[in-house]
């Protein structure tokens, strides 16, 4: 077999496994409810393993100066985070860069004291430029604006990689690894005062193992300081709408505006 095409199917297998994986973590109850994956995959992610960006790319104290006057808070955090999507520029770290549109970075308050960490951008996303804003973003907000009661621009919303996988498959562990720096930049800048990580690979990369997301959402976590609380994936609630999974969810984000709360943050009214 020629070498190319075998590193193609290993690295299509690995990304398989791993989604098979995610739904049995996170109960699924029906393999009906498994999204299909087109023929794309295999040529989209199967090339070999490429350079990760340096850990160190976007540390905190290197980005640039904002003078003796800072201002306000807000305006420290939005300078900082354009800062680092500046450096991020026409990213081509990852296998990602050749089938985007754009790059993904975030949305919402740039000093925000909630936090939302996804897996990666969709299809709407990849097209908008914005996280979360098809069919799971639209539960996302519904979750935040009717269930919290707080308006959605003042959380602050982002992934764990910046690029929309093929097909919406799993992101792999060098993609992930490539645009690890970007987001803890971005946590960095933002000083939320609680992290809500969406799904399993979410809350595995900052638990920094492979997590049974069934199996720890709910439960405190910390990534570098900073309360953690797992939760399912909007997308994942879209496949399995139950009532039990409706409440799980419901209940991690109250625990999350409570914490935040508890721990100084303030939250606007939806009017």
């Amino acid at each position: 077999m020629d070498r190319t095409l075998a590193e193609a199917l290993r690295a299509t297998l690995s990304a398989a496994r791993e989604n098979v994986r995610e739904w049995l973590d996170e109960g699924l109850e029906s393999w009906d409810a498994v999204p299909r994956p087109s023929p794309a995959v295999a040529e989209a992610g199967g090339t070999a393993a490429l350079p990760v960006r340096d850990p160190d790319s976007f540390p905190a104290d290197s980005l640039p100066s904002l003078g003796s006057d800072p201002g306000t808070a807000p305006a420290r955090s939005a300078a900082r985070l354009e800062d680092i999507r500046s450096a991020l520029g026409d990213c081509q770290e990852c296998r990602l860069a050749a089938g985007r549109t754009q790059i993904v970075f975030g949305d919402g308050a740039p000093d925000a004291d909630l936090m939302l960490i996804g897996e990666g951008p969709g299809e709407q996303e990849d097209r908008r430029g914005i996280p979360f804003v098809g069919r799971a973003g639209e539960l996302l907000t519904q979750m935040i604006e009717r269930g919290l009661e707080i308006p959605r621009s003042c959380v602050y919303i982002c992934n764990i990689v910046k690029c929309r996988p093929p097909d919406n498959r799993a992101p792999l562990a060098d993609e992930v690894a490539a645009c690890r720096s970007v987001l803890d930049a971005q946590i960095d800048a933002v000083q939320p005062k609680v992290i809500l990580a969406l799904g399993k690979p979410a809350t595995s990369l900052l638990l920094d193992r492979n997590v049974a997301i069934s199996r720890v959402r709910g439960t405190w976590q910390e990534y570098r300081g900073i309360p953690v609380m797992p939760t399912y994936h909007p997308a994942f609630l879209l496949r399995q709408y139950t009532e039990e999974n409706r409440r799980q969810v419901w209940q991690d984000l109250k625990q999350a505006l409570t914490r935040a709360r508890e721990r100084g943050g303030r939250f606007p009214e939806l009017s």
